[in-house]
């Protein structure tokens, strides 16, 4: 009891090694985060570090499961790559993953939000979300040498889990990318700027909110993702092709898309409706 933990020390040590491990920016933000927290509270409290401790500590917090989950995995990392102690995290239970389904756009509501768009590149933004199921950080570092309107395909380089891979590039799209490349004056190679050079998250984000609240509608760049998913998925595209376009590792977390997709479901009939 009464030992104080190097708060600062500690925390250098957690970005280098989130560095070694490649982690990307916003792992090593949200592990500094958390296991900030932590160290606050155990100079605070002066316990000893321990299993119990680290469990009483996760059972206090009453966070919601994906949160827990993040705290979770942030301390784990830092006990076994920082601390180098051996604590046993299968006897903490951690919270299982939040399974909400994908919030889902109509085709006919992502036309409307197109077509209540005046704004050239706003426009362009939502349809390459929505017709490559982009992430969004995918969609900010995309750059013009990445587009292949020949092959009609997109190189998306160091997607999550620093991987490439290829997606569609819409036949539809060819000609006003192409417009919109040979009358904009770039100052750098990616395919959006803002005034500061790589167009930002909030930048899109705003173009989103404005444009979907045009037409009534909660939007973000997500749910154009999922929207391009699932629309593909009734079209009937196979679900393993699906896959390799979002670049998930894992066909069980494309699987999620056939829980909202309606393609097989408009044929079934209610029970009410056979009385």
């Amino acid at each position: 009891m009464g030992y104080t933990y190097d708060k600062g020390y500690l925390l250098k040590r957690l970005r280098e090694n989130c560095i070694l491990k490649g982690y990307s920016h916003a792992t090593s933000k949200s592990y500094i985060f958390h296991v900030s927290k932590f160290i606050d509270f155990l100079n605070k409290s002066s316990f000893n570090l321990s299993p119990a401790v680290v469990k009483s500590y996760l059972l206090l917090q009453d966070k919601s499961d994906n949160y827990s989950r993040l705290q979770y995995f942030a301390l784990k990392f830092f006990f076994e790559n920082v601390l180098r102690k051996q604590i046993d995290f299968a006897e903490i239970p951690v919270k299982k993953r939040a399974r909400s389904l994908p919030k889902v756009i109509s085709k006919e509501k992502i036309k409307l939000l197109i077509d209540s768009t005046e704004n050239i590149k706003h426009q362009l933004v939502i349809k390459i979300l929505y017709s490559s199921g982009l992430r969004l950080s995918e969609l900010l570092n995309l750059k013009r040498k990445d587009l292949d309107p020949d092959r009609k395909i997109i190189y998306v380089r160091l997607g999550k889990g620093k991987k490439d891979r290829i997606t569609l590039l819409s036949e539809k799209l060819n000609k006003e990318l192409f417009i919109y490349i040979c009358k904009t004056n770039f100052k750098t190679e990616y395919l959006f700027e803002g005034r500061r050079g790589k167009y930002s998250k909030k930048s899109v984000q705003k173009i989103l909110d404005s444009a979907g609240k045009r037409i009534g509608l909660k939007v973000t760049p997500h749910m154009l993702r999922h929207s391009f998913a699932t629309h593909l998925l009734e079209s009937g595209v196979d679900l393993s092709y699906i896959q390799k376009l979002l670049g998930h590792s894992d066909l069980k977390t494309t699987e999620i898309y056939l829980h909202v997709s309606t393609k097989n479901l408009e044929n079934i009939k209610s029970p009410l409706d056979n009385i």
